[in-house]
């Protein structure tokens, strides 16, 4: 297992892939525009599981419950970036915190079952107030996060 680091645990409402530094200003612009219409709201993380299946675990997770307000946020985060000429996600999307990478499969069934333990449990409740545009840097030790700008849900806010 390579467990995330706990300051690298992160809600990913759209992936960019590789962007260039001219579109930063736009992409701030349509979230301010985003964020600007939403309220803040709770989000819950509650039960674990694994991507793609048990039979081959890659992605140890940990649900994100949202309701309504998270799935208004992510589809209209997803329209506006559509407008600046992203692709939209054809995958449903899934919230979730990748909490750890599977390395190899010893101990697979052992890992599974840990996993499944926690299937129902509530690890807490998050009060959502503000979006991040954030940068990762890859590297052999890691991703390395930068926030380029942090947006508050809410009129009145920027």
């Amino acid at each position: 297992m390579r467990w995330v680091k706990p300051e690298h645990i992160h809600l990913t409402l759209k992936f960019l892939g590789d962007v260039g530094s001219e579109v930063i200003d736009s992409l701030i612009q349509v979230l301010k525009g985003t964020c600007r219409e939403g309220n803040p709201f709770s989000i819950e993380i509650r039960g674990t599981g694994v991507f793609p299946h048990a039979r081959s675990p890659r992605v140890i997770w940990a649900g994100v419950s949202g309701g309504a307000a998270l799935a208004a946020l992510q589809r209209d985060i997803e329209r506006g970036l559509s407008a600046l000429g992203f692709d939209s996600e054809e995958r449903p999307f899934v919230p979730h915190l990748t909490v750890g990478r599977v390395r190899s499969s010893l101990g697979k069934r052992q890992l599974i079952e840990k996993v499944d333990g926690f299937r129902d449990a509530l690890f807490a409740e998050v009060d959502v107030r503000s979006v991040a545009l954030m940068k990762s840097d890859l590297s052999p030790a890691g991703a390395h996060y930068t926030a380029l700008a942090r947006i508050s849900l809410g009129k009145g806010f920027d």
